[in-house]
């Protein structure tokens, strides 16, 4: 594993003192509290509060004013203290840089809400998981091989959130990705993974030519149907259903791009390499292949980069068992393998995604 800059001079040597390893260590094995003490700081509104206090607050008026009890604000704002969301003078506490980012980042916020109503029961089997190959926490919500089978029948809080964090960082890029797909003008695309629909509204709605075949599950393309269902241009989207880890299920051919995003970190490298040969069978010289993920070793900040190996045990724990947020320097392999080539990588679109541009080898 080769790692640029600036992931390179950050992940090459030790970052800290001895003390600030010892503090580091702490925090990590109290993780867990820290999580749920700053969680409700933002949801009993306490950050808020004191984000509009200028001249803080004290225990009694934040009490008085959140009405929660003294023992209640107590406990949350002495932990918030040591964990560095707020701070304390003359008896008055404010909100810190941390805290203020925690309120109001709303990256954060998709962030939070993500894993504590989809992953933090779940992780409690990550363990499990690791050792099974299997999404050992889904059984906290119900009985599927994966969560994808089972998107539709989750609680909605746990939908919302779920959907919130997808299309959060999907939608931040895809007004950069409609200029690249479409520098091709394409007539036909075929959104594999297309979940509920949202890129090919996009899609239908930038080019007036274009015709979008989604690819995906029969109970994602029910909730794609829905999502489209009176939506201007909607009739020139189509569902094509198809279960992609069946190995004997061909990829329909015709189409003059194939779009992939944030589809490919679903499944095993051994997964994707299938995946990838089956929709290099179906094209042609013309054809381009358009593989969109956040490569955790292709971000301009390396807290973005943080970001993306934490969310690989969701996939562990609760996604399907065996993919992640995969390093680039893998991905091509798999393409290389699936008999494709890379023609292009496009960097720092949207919020830290890439794109693969692919063709047939030659």
């Amino acid at each position: 594993m080769k790692l640029s800059s600036p992931q390179k001079e950050i992940y090459e040597k030790e970052r800290l003192n001895a003390m600030e390893a010892q503090r580091l260590a702490q925090e990590i094995a109290f993780g867990p509290v820290v999580f749920q003490v700053s969680r409700l700081m933002v949801k009993f509104g306490i950050l808020e509060l004191l984000s509009k206090e200028k001249e803080g607050l004290t225990l009694e008026q934040t009490a008085e004013k959140t009405d929660l009890s003294l023992y209640a604000v107590q406990v949350l704002l002495e932990a918030s203290l040591t964990i560095g969301t707020v701070l304390l003078k003359d008896e008055r506490f404010f909100i810190s840089k941390a805290g203020y980012f925690l309120q109001n980042d709303r990256m954060v916020r998709v962030n939070m809400d993500f894993n504590h109503d989809v992953n933090y029961l779940g992780l409690f089997n990550l363990e499990e998981a690791l050792l099974n190959g299997k999404p050992e926490g889904l059984k906290v919500f119900g009985d599927w091989p994966t969560i994808y089978e089972g998107l539709s029948s989750l609680p909605p809080k746990v939908q919302d959130s779920w959907f919130g964090f997808d299309h959060f960082y999907s939608d931040n890029a895809f007004d950069a990705a409609l200029k690249i797909v479409f520098s091709k003008q394409p007539a036909s695309l075929l959104d594999v993974g297309g979940n509920t629909g949202r890129w090919a509204m996009k899609c239908v709605n930038h080019s007036s030519e274009v015709a979008v075949t989604v690819m995906d599950l029969p109970r994602q393309l029910e909730l794609m149907k829905e999502t489209i269902k009176n939506q201007p241009d909607g009739d020139r989207i189509h569902a094509h259903a198809a279960d992609l880890l069946d190995k004997n299920v061909p990829f329909p051919i015709g189409f003059d791009a194939i779009w992939m995003s944030q589809f490919l970190d679903c499944f095993s490298e051994e997964e994707i390499v299938g995946i990838l040969s089956r929709a290099a069978v179906s094209m042609n010289g013309n054809s381009r292949l358009y593989i969109m993920e956040t490569f955790w070793d292709r971000q301009r900040f390396e807290t973005a980069s943080y970001c993306l190996t934490q969310i690989s045990p969701y996939f562990t724990a609760m996604a399907n068992g065996n993919s992640k947020m995969y390093y680039s320097g893998d991905m091509e392999r798999c393409v290389r393998v699936a008999g494709l080539e890379i023609e292009a990588i496009h960097d720092h679109l949207g919020l830290g995604h890439s794109i693969m541009e692919c063709r047939l080898a030659k």
